[in-house]
């Protein structure tokens, strides 16, 4: 660690001033227990569960703008019956929802994110 050298303004505030190259040091010292603590966080929601690791081929789809509802689905190996008799709804409704031809009402997109055991959020483009 480099020298460092007290300050003390006219209001009496102690200050230190330090070289720029220990400046930068501590900096990514604090930037890397910063990306450490993230990496910590996102194993402990990964290991309870509260989140998951989606593959890429599914990241790629969600991207190019295919329904998310669609992708999810099929990323849970749910038939659109098997999704719709766990959310409570006809198998047309949820068929036209994914297809972009009707828009799902709050209450069958929150009964669908449940199902499919996702937030709201995830099937929301």
């Amino acid at each position: 660690m480099a020298p460092i050298t007290p300050v003390t303004t006219p209001a009496g505030e102690e200050l230190v001033l330090l070289s720029r190259a220990e400046y930068e040091r501590l900096a990514e010292a604090a930037e890397q227990l910063a990306d450490i603590a993230a990496y910590d966080e996102i194993k402990q929601r990964l290991a309870t569960g509260e989140e998951e690791m989606l593959p890429a081929a599914m990241v790629d789809r969600l991207l190019a703008g295919e329904s998310p509802l669609r992708v999810w689905r099929e990323h849970r190996g749910l038939s659109a019956r098997e999704l719709a008799a766990r959310a409570e709804l006809s198998q047309a409704y949820v068929s036209q929802i994914e297809t972009g031809r009707r828009e799902g009402s709050l209450a069958a997109m929150s009964a669908l994110a449940r199902a499919l055991g996702v937030t709201l959020d995830d099937l929301v483009p």
